[in-house]
């Protein structure tokens, strides 16, 4: 697959009606998976989106997800910087300059969906996600 640098948009509860949308300006393919496939089937944010991705045929490619509980939602400063992919070397490097001189949210470790995945602030205040598939 490869690595994939791409905007990972943050909703206050309608994430599915934004991607939904953006599929509609751009086209493309969406999936998206809930809180509840991956938590709680019964809790109260279970149908909400927990990651949505929109890859278009014109290479566009855009993540969004709704606030997960416990989290604040500031719009102008909902949105991180995504990488993605299955090459663990090359995204634990970009994790490890990214990080450094920064703030980690979420220490790049397995998740409940199987990847490696974390959360930092680089030094100039920029947010990341590192997502490392099939690891």
């Amino acid at each position: 697959m490869g690595s994939r640098l791409n905007p990972y948009l943050s909703f206050a509860g309608d994430a599915r009606q934004a991607m939904e949308f953006y599929q509609q300006v751009f086209g493309g393919t969406l999936t998206v998976n809930t809180f509840g496939e991956y938590g709680k089937p019964d809790a109260p944010e279970a149908d909400k989106i927990m990651h949505g991705m929109l890859e278009t045929g014109s290479g566009f490619t855009l993540m969004g997800a709704d606030t997960p509980p416990g989290m604040e939602h500031v719009p102008g400063n909902n949105f991180s910087v995504s990488l993605s992919g299955d090459d663990e070397a090359e995204l634990r490097a970009y994790w490890e300059k990214l990080s450094a001189d920064g703030s980690v949210a979420v220490p790049l470790e397995r998740q409940m969906w199987g990847d490696v995945f974390g959360m930092c602030t680089d030094r100039f205040g920029i947010p990341w996600m590192v997502n490392i598939t099939g690891t």
